[in-house]
């Protein structure tokens, strides 16, 4: 053991200085002191795993906590609109006080690829409602832009049954849901059957089968393209696009549901041009053997 060496001038230090013997741990554990510590079972130098950035942890807070309230929302709403079961007996109903057959005869082809395509050219995947549309509707009328409309053929229907004369928000919010339950009870087929026997057509047809006779004179299944294409786009305004009424009105609609079949690929173009160039043959009653049921 040696004394310390001088402090200041001429001084010693009393406490005496030890070397540190070979072999000794004490400066590995000073080494390790200086490490930087890691979790059990993590081996040494396996670097620790980023933290997301904090506005990235509030937004997908924000996320989280939307989508639980919209999950909430939508699960109250299930238990509180009616069911959808009776949805025949509604359409049977509203037939006769209208004085229409039900049910109708089939929903032929091209009644049917006309509807879809100007009214929900989705119809065959969407769950009832339209995601794309309603976004579409939810920006237009956030930025002020005419309403371009994003109810499907299922929220239709819910409408014409359920929610008749009645108009809001809160009523649109219902018939999205009722979409949804009738998308779950029943086929495709069975939704157009019952749309096409309630829907008003314009100069007191109600249901497919009177407005084809009472037009045309003719069955749904005897409906050429354009006469199909006339009856599609009455769907949205019967009255204002009544051809007996306002035949100009109604020939434009018609072109429009033909352009809509032309871009939904059920017809070409070719195809559409040559459709509008026929005869409608307005008739303006039911001819022989037409019947409305």
């Amino acid at each position: 053991m040696t004394l310390g060496g001088p402090i200041g001038e001429g001084g010693y230090t009393d406490a005496p200085t030890v070397p540190i013997a070979e072999g000794s741990n004490d400066g590995v554990e000073a080494e390790q002191r200086r490490q930087p510590t890691q979790p059990m079972g993590i081996p040494r130098g396996t670097p620790r795993p980023r933290r997301l950035p904090r506005w990235l942890r509030r937004f997908l807070i924000v996320v989280m906590t939307f989508a639980l309230v919209a999950t909430v929302t939508f699960a109250t709403l299930l238990l509180v609109t009616p069911s959808v079961s009776n949805a025949p007996a509604l359409a049977r109903s509203f037939d006769l006080a209208h004085h229409a057959a039900y049910p109708g005869p089939p929903v032929p082809a091209r009644f049917a690829a006309a509807l879809v395509s100007t009214e929900d050219h989705r119809f065959y995947s969407e769950p009832g409602v339209d995601p794309l549309a309603i976004a579409r509707v939810i920006r237009g009328r956030a930025t002020g832009q005419p309403d371009q409309g994003g109810a499907t053929l299922y929220q239709q229907l819910a409408k014409m049954l359920y929610t008749s004369g009645r108009s809001g928000a809160p009523v649109e919010l219902e018939q999205m849901v009722l979409g949804i339950k009738l998308d779950l009870s029943y086929s495709r087929a069975e939704i157009l059957r019952l749309y096409a026997d309630i829907a008003y057509f314009g100069h007191g047809y109600y249901g497919l089968a009177a407005a084809s006779c009472g037009y045309f004179g003719v069955t749904p299944a005897g409906l050429s393209w354009p006469q199909a294409a006339l009856l599609a786009g009455l769907v949205q305004a019967p009255s204002a696009d009544n051809p007996i009424a306002h035949y100009h009105v109604a020939r434009a609609r018609e072109a429009h549901v033909l352009g809509r079949l032309a871009a939904t690929g059920k017809l070409t173009k070719t195809e559409a041009s040559r459709a509008y160039r026929q005869p409608l043959h307005l008739v303006g009653g039911p001819g022989t053997g037409c019947t409305a049921g």
